[in-house]
C-alpha cells in the first residue's frame, strides 16, 4: 500500500514530493464507454492524476434515491483511473456548482422551507449524511492508503464565496474522517479577501481556484498558508457558454503561458476542464445576476480535449508546457476518422399536449404551485385549469418559459428572460400551460428556488386557484412512440412539424461512431438516440449541433426523436462530422 501526504513544501507520496497535475474529467458529463478514451489521453498529456465531482442531485434524484448505474457508476471510473496508472481527486460537495443543474443540490431538498442549505442547519446536515452513508464507502476502499488512486478529498466548494459556517465545515471533515477517509482533506476558494480563511478550516489544505495572474494569486495563498504545497485546484484554461451570447474561447498560447507560469512556481495544478464533456438531458445550469442566463448543452469550455474527445491546439500547447517539466508519454492521440454526414427526415408524430393529458396530475388547491409538487425536479410540466373568462393573466414569475394554449390553440409564450409575466385571454375556455424548466441557476442567492409558475395567478385582478399539473415523463418515449401518426407523404422540406410535438425517424448505421446532430430549420426542445436525451437545441444559439456519442448508435436500425415545442419549417435533421459551437467571442 502507498501513502500520501502533505509535507512542509510538497505533497508526499510514499515520503517522497510529488506534483499534482491533473485534469478535470466529469464522469457524469460524459458517456460510461468513453470514460478510458478520456482518461488515456489526459495521461497522454503528461498528467498524472484525474479529478471529478461528484452530483448529489443526479445520484439522489428523489429523497432516498442514491443511483451507481450506467453513466453514475463513479467506482468504475475511477477503478478505470487507477487502471491508466493515474491518481484520483474527489470532490463531492456536497454543492459543486459546475454549470449543472441548482450547483448539484437536489430540488427536493428546498421543498422544506425549513431546511438551510450549506450550513449547519440540522435538517439539511441530516440529508448530507444520508448522502455521504452511500456515497462514501465508495471513495474510502479506493484511496491510495488502500490500494486505490484517490489521494485529495475536497472539503465543500469555495464555500468563503457564500458563508463561513465552520461547524458545517467540522462536520463534513468529521462526516469523512469517521467514514474512514485516510487521505489528506483540502477547501478550494478563489484568492480574494477573505474568501480562503471563510471557506477552511484549520488543518484542511486551502487551494486557490483562478485562470490567471499565477503569481499573484500563488502570493496570496502563500501569504494566507504559509506552510504546505501551492496548489490552483481549477486552473480556469476555458470558459462555459450561455443561450444567446457566443461561444466562449480563450487562446490556447496564453493559456499555455499561464499553465507554465504555475509550474514554473513548483505549483500542483488541476486543469479545470480538460475535457468538459456534455449536460445531457435536462442537466445544464444556469446563471442570474438580474437576468436569468440558462447554459448551453454543451460543456465543450474550449478544454484541451474537446466534448467530442479530440485533441485540441490547446492540448498539444499544454503538452508543450509539461515536457519542459516533467516526462511526458511519446504517443500522441490519433483523431478518429469522421463518420460520413448524412440526412434523415421524421415521418411520424405524436402531439405533445395530447399525450402529456394522460400523465398523472397532481390538483393542488389554492394558488398555483410550483412544479416541484409533481414530484419531477426537471423538464417540462403541464398546468392545466378552466377559466370562464377573458381578460389579462398575471403571474408573479415564469420559472423559466411558458407556452400558453387555449382549448388547444396556442396564445403566446411568456419568458423568464424577457422578464414577461402577463398574457392576454380572449375568453374562456381550458387554459394549459406548458412550462419549461430551462435549468436551475447554480451560483448566486437564486439557487433552490422552485420552478414552473409562480403565483399568485392573477385574471384581472382577481386569483385563480385550484389548478392542476402534470409532470410531462420524457424517460420513456413510448407514450409517444404509441400516439405518434404518420406525417403526409412528400419532400423532408416541403413542410415542417408543428409544436410541440414528439416526431420519430429511424435510420440506419453500421456501427458505432460520434455524430453531430444539427437542426436547422428546428426552434427548440430536446433530441432523443435510441431514446437517450441528448440535450437541448435552440436555434437562438450559439450551439447549433448535439454531440452524439458513437456508443449510442447500434449497428442497423436506430431511432432519433426530436421534441421541438415551437414548431419547425422542415423534417429533416442532418448528422454531421464535426462540431458548430457558434461564433467564438473575437
Amino acid at each position: 500500500m502507498h501513502t500520501f501526504a502533505i509535507g512542509s513544501r510538497d505533497f508526499l507520496l510514499d515520503g517522497e514530493p510529488f506534483r499534482i497535475l491533473s485534469g478535470a474529467i466529469h464522469y457524469f458529463r460524459v458517456h460510461p464507454d468513453l470514460w478510458a478514451d478520456r482518461i488515456r489521453k489526459a495521461r497522454l498529456m503528461g498528467l498524472n492524476t484525474i479529478e471529478t465531482y461528484v452530483p448529489w442531485n443526479e445520484h439522489s434524484s428523489t429523497p432516498g434515491a442514491f443511483r451507481t448505474d450506467g453513466g453514475l457508476d463513479l467506482g468504475r471510473f475511477l477503478d478505470l483511473v487507477a487502471a491508466e496508472g493515474m491518481q484520483g481527486i474527489v470532490r463531492p460537495g456536497p454543492y459543486i456548482c459546475a454549470e449543472w443543474d441548482n450547483g448539484g443540490l437536489p430540488a427536493w431538498l428546498f421543498t422544506d422551507p425549513s431546511i438551510g442549505v450549506r450550513s449547519s442547519e440540522p435538517g439539511y446536515l441530516a440529508a448530507v449524511d444520508g448522502f455521504m452513508d452511500r456515497l462514501l464507502p465508495i471513495v474510502v476502499e479506493r484511496q491510495i492508503t488502500r490500494g486505490g488512486p484517490v489521494i485529495l478529498f475536497q472539503i465543500e466548494n469555495e464555500y468563503g464565496a457564500y458563508g463561513s459556517d465552520k461547524a458545517y465545515l467540522q462536520h463534513l471533515v468529521d462526516t469523512a474522517t469517521r467514514a474512514g477517509v485516510e487521505v489528506p482533506l483540502f477547501t478550494c476558494d478563489q484568492p480574494f479577501e477573505t474568501m480562503i480563511e471563510d471557506g477552511s478550516l484549520p488543518g484542511l489544505h486551502k487551494t486557490g481556484t483562478f485562470g490567471s495572474r499565477a503569481d499573484e494569486r500563488l502570493a496570496f495563498l502563500r501569504e494566507r498558508q504559509p506552510d504546505g504545497p501551492l496548489m490552483c485546484a481549477e486552473f480556469w484554461n476555458g470558459w462555459f457558454d450561455n443561450w444567446g451570447t457566443h461561444h466562449h474561447t480563450t487562446d490556447a498560447a496564453a493559456s499555455a503561458a499561464e499553465l507554465d507560469a504555475l509550474l514554473a512556481a513548483g505549483a500542483s495544478v488541476n486543469i479545470y476542464m480538460f475535457h468538459g464533456g456534455t449536460n445531457f438531458g435536462f442537466t445544464n445550469g444556469a446563471n442570474d445576476k438580474g437576468i436569468y442566463e440558462p447554459t448551453i448543452t454543451s460543456y465543450d469550455y474550449d478544454a484541451p480535449l474537446s466534448e467530442d474527445g479530440h485533441p485540441t491546439a490547446k492540448y498539444f500547447a499544454f503538452r508543450d508546457v509539461i515536457a519542459k517539466h516533467f516526462p511526458v508519454p511519446a504517443e500522441v492521440p490519433e483523431r478518429r476518422a469522421a463518420v460520413p454526414a448524412s440526412a434523415v427526415s421524421v415521418t411520424s408524430s405524436a402531439p405533445l399536449l395530447d399525450v402529456a393529458a394522460a400523465f398523472p396530475a397532481a390538483a393542488v388547491p389554492g394558488s398555483v404551485p410550483p412544479s416541484e409538487a409533481t414530484g419531477q425536479y426537471r423538464g417540462l410540466y403541464l398546468y392545466e385549469r378552466q377559466v370562464d373568462d377573458g381578460g389579462v393573466l398575471t403571474f408573479n414569475e415564469i420559472r423559466d418559459r411558458a407556452q400558453f394554449f387555449l382549448d388547444g390553440f396556442p396564445l403566446g409564450n411568456l419568458s423568464r428572460e424577457l422578464g414577461e409575466r402577463s398574457i392576454v385571454l380572449p375568453r374562456g375556455g381550458l387554459l394549459q400551460v406548458l412550462v419549461e424548466d430551462q435549468g436551475r441557476v447554480n451560483y448566486g442567492t437564486r439557487i433552490g428556488e422552485a420552478k414552473g409558475l409562480t403565483g399568485p395567478a392573477l385574471l384581472d385582478g382577481v386569483e385563480l386557484q385550484d389548478w392542476s399539473v402534470r409532470p410531462v415523463d420524457l424517460s420513456s418515449l413510448a407514450p409517444f412512440r404509441a400516439a405518434a401518426g404518420e406525417l403526409p407523404a412528400g419532400s423532408s422540406s416541403a413542410g415542417g412539424v408543428a409544436g410541440p410535438s414528439v416526431s420519430f425517424a429511424t435510420f440506419e448505421a453500421d456501427g458505432p461512431g460520434d455524430r453531430h446532430l444539427r437542426l436547422d430549420g428546428w426552434t427548440k426542445g430536446n433530441a432523443f438516440i435510441n431514446g437517450f436525451n441528448l440535450g437541448r437545441y435552440w436555434s437562438r444559439g450559439p450551439q447549433r449541433t448535439l454531440y452524439v456519442p458513437g456508443p449510442l448508435i447500434r449497428e442497423g436500425a436506430n431511432e432519433l426523436a426530436v421534441l421541438e415545442l415551437q414548431g419547425s419549417t422542415t423534417r429533416e435533421v442532418r448528422f454531421v462530422a464535426g462540431p458548430d459551437l457558434g461564433p467564438d467571442e473575437k
